[in-house]
């Protein structure tokens, strides 16, 4: 299913429930409340609404997760390179460091990650 793209204020709310689920509707409002500075009102109305787009489940009052923020983070960093970099990993990294220098350990373990993700020749 395509579920869309987030607003910043879904994929903050979703934290909250990535933290906590599975957890009871009344006590994600509360969360909210103290996380998002959020009014009951708009708690619901974002569950109800990421509950259709299937990012979420309740059931008796609990909520839980329908997909993992890995997954969720993939697909949102996959739109902002196709959108903003025509696509381009290697522009990305290029415009991520700006100049700045990275150790040989961050560099091995990016290595590393290339690698394992290569298409095969």
């Amino acid at each position: 299913m395509e579920r869309g793209k987030l607003c910043d204020s879904d994929y903050r709310f979703l934290c909250v429930v990535w933290d906590h689920a599975p957890v009871n509707s009344g006590e994600l409002v509360k969360l909210c409340q103290a996380q998002l500075g959020w009014k009951k009102s708009t708690t619901y109305t974002v569950i109800r609404k990421l509950c259709e787009k299937e990012y979420i489940a309740s059931e008796n009052a609990v909520i839980t997760v329908l997909i993992s923020k890995e997954e969720v983070q993939a697909a949102e960093s996959a739109y902002f390179i196709e959108r903003t970099f025509d696509g381009s990993l290697p522009g990305f990294v290029a415009a991520f460091l700006g100049g700045r220098k990275i150790s040989d350990e961050q560099a091995a373990e990016l290595k590393k990650m290339i690698d394992a993700h290569r298409e095969e020749q």
